[in-house]
């Protein structure tokens, strides 16, 4: 985990229970504020040896407490491409709820997307479905991907998934406040990627 920046904004629907906020909520800490961590240069650090903390071949899941592209994070993001291209031997996963602040945010030399780079899109019900995916399917990203957590409703992707898109995984919601995630909205979008031949994944209800 690779948590670079903490803090971010409640977006849509699928933010109402973040287990961030409810987190920072326990020991009083204002989750909307947004800053660089301790863990901000992670991908570079090296042990006595000189060999690097983080071992080759690590899939690093990136900023799980906040947004990549939210907008607080300007200032520093270009300093993050920067270790990604110079850890080009690991693996990073980026997930988001702002595909409409992806093509500004990203670096000069990122052509059709880094080749360690995964980028899913989330959307947790039909609305953020029909939002999301007409940004997030033109965008010059190598690795895309599309996560429906928690899943609030049924979702009709249409003819939007391809193969464009790598992985659909889906999951409910946690935390003692978690809102009913039904099984046949599962099915229902196992059956849409079997159909357009993506990979799904299934982690809970």
């Amino acid at each position: 985990m690779w948590n670079l920046w903490h803090g971010c904004h409640k977006k849509s629907e699928g933010c109402l229970h973040c287990y961030v906020f409810r987190r920072d909520g326990e020991f009083g800490k204002d989750s909307n504020e947004v800053h660089k961590t301790s863990s901000f240069g992670l991908p570079l650090r090296r042990d006595r040896s000189g060999a690097y903390k983080v071992s080759p071949g690590t899939l690093l899941w990136t900023c799980f407490t906040s947004d990549f592209f939210i907008a607080e994070a300007d200032h520093w993001r270009a300093e993050a491409w920067q270790m990604m291209r110079q850890r080009m031997d690991l693996r990073f996963y980026i997930v988001t709820k702002r595909p409409e602040r992806i093509a500004q945010s990203l670096p000069h030399d990122w052509a059709g997307g880094y080749e360690n780079v995964t980028v899913a899109c989330t959307m947790e019900n039909q609305r953020r479905a029909d939002e999301r995916l007409p940004l997030f399917v033109g965008l010059p990203i190598r690795h895309k991907a599309i996560i429906c957590e928690p899943l609030l409703e049924r979702i009709d992707f249409g003819d939007w998934l391809g193969d464009w898109c790598e992985q659909v995984t889906v999951g409910g919601e946690s935390g003692s406040e978690a809102r009913a995630c039904h099984f046949d909205w599962v099915l229902d979008i196992r059956s849409q990627c079997q159909v357009a031949g993506v990979p799904f994944f299934f982690k809970q209800t």
